[in-house]
């Protein structure tokens, strides 16, 4: 991740004691070779809490584990939470150390949005409740275990939108032109080739192998959206609102796709060939 983005919120796999690899399930699919449980081993994690095919997880089969992001929740729970203490040596915290990791994620996915949102200067009118959201959702995570699986989630989460809904208002506000509402639409598959997307309203749509190639989609709001297999070769998504890595791993770019400065180029688009890209108005 760039040097640009908050330390905490980036993975740090070294400092986490292998938690999305034990605490999440997954089904068989073309995202993985197999079935786990949640709170089972992946067989491919080794005894260092590190995995033993980590370079070759899309050839075995594990596309998946290569588009995940936890946003820094592995070591903040591991480091922080449970002071450094693994589940293998202390089996006793196994159980609860799994059910808080679920919940440390959502946490830290909600401080990621908050850190962009503060970076907007069109969203400074709602700066202040954004700055408390913040340092809010910044101390929950510091809570105990018992505090943490407590917590109502879906009530914070739904603070917090309601900050982030009208950031994206303000800054898609001062974009020229008239903006696409598709907010939850089903695009799955759909043809936007070169799509004028400018700061269009795509939260949780669905865009699963949508043909994305060349579209504009700068300052477009992407919270939530589903981009797995979505084609973005030489598509603009600077200035792309709530965007994240994970949501880019998941689809499909080349070396001409522009990306905002927080997030990077995935390895896995290094082998397309780069689409042509034109200037944009």
């Amino acid at each position: 991740m760039p040097d640009t983005v908050d330390p905490d919120l980036r993975s740090d796999c070294g400092s986490c004691f292998g938690l999305c690899c034990v605490a999440l399930p997954f089904a068989a699919s073309a995202d993985f070779a197999i079935d786990k449980d949640a709170g089972r081993p992946c067989p491919n994690l080794r005894t260092d809490f590190r995995c033993g095919v980590h370079s070759q997880l899309r050839q075995r089969g594990f596309t998946g584990c290569t588009v995940f992001d936890c946003f820094g929740a592995g070591q903040k729970v591991s480091q922080v939470t449970f002071g450094g203490q693994d589940w293998r040596s202390a089996p006793g915290t196994a159980r609860e150390m799994f059910d808080v990791f679920p919940v440390m994620r959502q946490l830290h996915e909600l401080l990621w949005y908050l850190t962009e949102a503060l970076t907007l200067p069109a969203a400074r009118p709602v700066h202040a409740g954004l700055r408390a959201a913040l340092e809010k959702t910044q101390g929950l995570t510091r809570g105990s275990a018992e505090e943490l699986l407590a917590l109502d989630v879906p009530a914070h989460r739904g603070e917090v939108n309601a900050l982030l809904l009208r950031t994206s208002e303000l800054v898609r506000e001062g974009v020229p032109g008239r903006k696409k509402q598709r907010r939850g639409a089903d695009l799955m598959g759909a043809r936007l080739k070169g799509a004028a997307l400018r700061g269009a309203n795509l939260r949780g749509a669905c865009l699963i192998a949508a043909d994305l190639t060349g579209a504009d989609l700068r300052t477009a709001d992407l919270i939530g959206a589903d981009l797995r297999d979505a084609d973005l070769a030489g598509a603009d998504l600077t200035g792309a609102l709530f965007l994240t890595q994970a949501q880019l791993n998941a689809a499909r770019g080349d070396a001409a796709t522009q990306l905002p400065p927080s997030l990077t180029r995935p390895a896995h688009w290094q082998a397309r060939p780069a689409a042509p890209a034109g200037p944009r108005p």
